[in-house]
């Protein structure tokens, strides 16, 4: 941090004039925002990322990855790499399917030198009531292996959430590395609501409900909201847009539940994480899902910083200064237009604020341009 009070974040653009690997540049950007002071010899080193679900593309490939183990390994680290189990129904509810899902995806030991550990174990019950000051939550509960890491490398793609709004470091961390039973506590707020003149009983809404909380009698979808537990399921799989976010409070409060899952997450480990993220294919949705939409503005570059919220507010300027790309969810949208808001309905800056109020870091940053 400056003297001025700001966090300082590296910024490697997507366009080289030296005709460097982006691989490289996102790895010495690694470097320059600090990797070495925060890896010492043989510490176990979590490599935080989201592994995608299957038919998904947005995630961040494993070839950059594999930059991050060979960095923190220079380093004397014993990287690994993790992720928490996930509530909605899909290929990552349990550590079998999570490492399944992983390797589909690529993500082996030949490809990255690094293993595979479930942050919160076989069955997403693995994890550490850690105690914190926060608005909603005394204390969070996080999953172990992350916790327990000596020091930790988040890696997160930036985009677009049908519910958080924006998704990167702090969403990453916080929503990331919560059990299964923190995912659920995060989402309590959240009610989902079907506008009947959009509806067409197509019953995708059905079939990816994990709990079952939806039915159609008639012509109309119809949600069991004592059942429903807010995962948002239903909403991004709608094609007609025809389940919207209904808030028993306002839409910002899983925000800030998430952001006070990231000091969970981030507790014991003061100077001893680093945050990489990829302003790269930006979709509208979470990488979650089992498809990508298309990308809503150009590649932009990578960012890096020991500032988590320093970095997620980088990201979010850097995607509103850019254009809108044709034929998208941004199709028309002029540089300056908070696109992330526009397309989601939703003000993914709360967690930001709120993360700042905890402690976590700062919206005040520096941007240094690198080669």
């Amino acid at each position: 941090m400056s003297d001025d009070g700001q966090a300082t974040v590296w910024f490697a653009p997507i366009r080289t004039t030296m005709k460097k690997s982006f691989v490289e540049r996102a790895g010495r950007a690694l470097e320059r925002a600090g990797l070495g002071h925060v890896v010492d010899d043989d510490e176990l080193v979590a490599v935080k990322l989201h592994f995608g679900e299957k038919g998904n593309t947005g995630f961040v490939e494993p070839i950059y990855v594999r930059e991050v183990v060979e960095r923190v390994k220079e380093a004397d680290g014993r990287p690994f790499l993790t992720d928490a189990n996930t509530l909605y129904r899909g290929a990552r509810g349990n550590a079998v399917q999570h490492i399944e899902c992983a390797l589909a995806n690529g993500f082996s030991y030949a490809t990255v030198e690094a293993p595979i550990v479930i942050a919160d174990g076989l069955t997403g019950q693995d994890g550490v009531d850690v105690e914190i000051d926060g608005t909603h939550f005394d204390s969070v509960r996080i999953g172990t292996a992350a916790l327990r890491a000596d020091a930790m490398v988040v890696v997160s793609h930036v985009k677009g959430h049908e519910i958080a709004g924006f998704g990167g470091a702090i969403k990453n961390l916080g929503m990331g590395l919560g059990t299964r039973s923190a995912k659920q506590r995060m989402h309590s707020d959240f009610s989902p609501e079907v506008d009947a003149e959009k509806c067409t009983a197509c019953a995708r809404c059905v079939a990816w409900c994990p709990v079952a909380a939806i039915e159609i009698p008639d012509d109309v979808a119809v949600i069991d909201l004592e059942t429903c537990y807010g995962c948002g399921e239903c909403v991004a799989a709608c094609p007609y847009m025809a389940i919207g976010t209904q808030w028993e409070t306002d839409e910002g409060v899983l925000q800030e539940k998430m952001a006070e899952h990231a000091a969970g997450a981030l507790s014991g480990k003061e100077g001893k994480v680093v945050c990489l993220s990829f302003i790269t294919r930006v979709t509208p949705d979470c990488d979650c899902w089992h498809f990508s939409d298309a990308p809503f503005v150009p590649d932009v570059g990578v960012l890096a910083s020991t500032d988590p919220i320093a970095i997620d507010q980088a990201a979010y300027d850097l995607v509103t200064a850019a254009q809108g790309l044709p034929g998208t969810r941004a199709d028309g949208m002029a540089p300056g237009v908070d696109k992330f808001r526009e397309i989601t309905g939703v003000d993914g800056t709360v967690a930001l604020s709120h993360g700042e109020s905890l402690g976590l870091g700062t919206r005040s940053y520096e941007l240094k341009t690198m080669e």
